[in-house]
């Protein structure tokens, strides 16, 4: 999977996925710490990317956009721990792998898994 990792994810996640096999870049080290979310999500798209973050105004840009691309993935966990936010993303993506390849918007919660298809409101 090809994913860009906002700054609010640890670098250590970034490198926990890469192990995994996916091709991962980090905000931060591929664009300015201080990249506005709206470049964010066009770098995703540009680039055939799934953006991965803790941040709810991505998915929010990437919804009224009506665009079926980019991706996104929000992490909402109770905890912050990297080893947790480590073990639930090798745990949920290769359930959630092919929802991402045709578009969608997806939280990750502690017991549970949202998705919606982009773009919304065609479902």
């Amino acid at each position: 999977m090809r994913i860009l990792a906002d700054v609010n994810i640890a670098p250590r996640t970034v490198t926990h996925l890469r192990d995994l096999g996916h091709d991962v870049e980090r905000v931060g080290d591929t664009l300015a710490p201080s990249t506005s979310d709206e470049e964010i999500v066009l770098a995703a798209l540009k680039d055939d990317r799934i953006v991965l973050t803790q941040d709810l105004d991505l998915s929010t840009i990437v919804a009224l956009s009506r665009r079926q691309a980019p991706s996104v993935v929000t992490l909402r966990l109770s905890s912050a721990r990297i080893e947790r936010v480590n073990a639930r993303l090798e745990e949920v993506l290769p359930a959630i792998e092919r929802n991402l390849a045709t578009g969608a918007l997806v939280t990750i919660e502690d017991r549970r898994i949202r998705s919606r298809s982009l773009p919304l409101g065609t479902e």
